[in-house]
């Protein structure tokens, strides 16, 4: 696969400042539906054919390496068969922790977490939602999945005003996924955590793959962070600019990502061959 060209000229902005100092560059993806296909069980995700060896062949080329996933960090890692990515960085539920050199980091788990742990049983009971709904217990987040449910967006309908209702009482977030709402303490969020990464590492360009609604806020922060890097437009006096493109894994129920992306591909198979084609372009230079 050659590299793409971006629709956006931000974007293509970011791959230029990239492919020109990759030693400075952060690239960074979502988990699943980016770096692993979706299934119905998510303890059954494994890693896309190629994807750990394409971040291998990455790692030595460029600034750093990252994974930024709602997931448990260690998870991730072992399914996608990531351990031996040198210098790998992964940022699990959406960056309350953390994984590097087999060492996991994590920061105290809120109040409103285990408030919202004792409650969110009864308010799925008064709800009175079909069978096939299931928590997922996160520890430092709790999820409620209606993928299995008979009306899986119907059911989501259904709980998003009580699941609201719950989270405003325990001071958490209720974010939105792809069938799925989940339950997190405030300013949690993938675009704080890349902004993090690209602060820790001080990267000179970034590029950020996504598929679903909770990586639009790392869409929105490579937004950000390059903002006065397209000619013509002034730059923000004392402000560190960061050329970034976003990258889409194409999902047809997630319209909305692919709208906000620079470059869209065709699921985890063409977020793979991307990083692919990136390695190959930085070693022939």
């Amino acid at each position: 696969m050659q590299l793409p060209r971006a629709r956006t000229p931000e974007g293509q902005a970011g791959l230029d400042a990239l492919l020109a100092e990759p030693a400075r560059a952060l690239i960074a993806s979502d988990f699943d539906g980016t770096l692993s296909a979706i299934v119905p069980d998510p303890a059954a995700a494994r890693g896309y054919p190629g994807a750990a060896a394409a971040l291998a062949s990455l790692a030595p080329l460029v600034g750093a390496v990252a994974i930024i996933t709602g997931r448990p960090a260690a998870d991730a890692v072992a399914f996608g068969g990531f351990q031996d990515v040198p210098g790998l960085i992964v940022l699990g539920h959406y960056g309350a922790e953390r994984w590097q050199d087999g060492t996991v980091t994590a920061a105290a788990v809120p109040d409103g977490v285990e408030q919202a742990r004792r409650l969110l049983p009864g308010v799925l009971a008064g709800a009175r939602v079909p069978d096939g709904v299931r928590i997922e217990d996160k520890g430092t987040a709790l999820a409620v999945h209606t993928r299995r449910a008979s009306d899986p967006i119907g059911t989501l309908e259904l709980l998003r005003e009580p699941l609201e209702d719950l989270a405003a009482q325990a001071q958490l977030a209720v974010e939105p996924g792809r069938f799925v709402l989940e339950l997190r303490p405030r300013g949690i969020d993938k675009g704080a955590a890349l902004r993090g990464l690209v602060a820790e590492r001080a990267a000179g360009a970034v590029l950020f793959c996504g598929d679903d609604l909770g990586d639009l806020a790392a869409f929105a922060a490579v937004r950000s962070l390059r903002s006065a890097v397209v000619p013509g437009r002034a730059v923000v006096p004392g402000r560190a600019v960061v050329p970034g493109c976003a990258v889409a894994s194409a999902s047809p129920e997630a319209a909305a990502v692919a709208e906000a992306a620079d470059v869209v591909v065709d699921g985890p198979a063409g977020v793979v061959a991307l990083l692919e084609s990136l390695a190959g372009a930085i070693a022939g230079r």
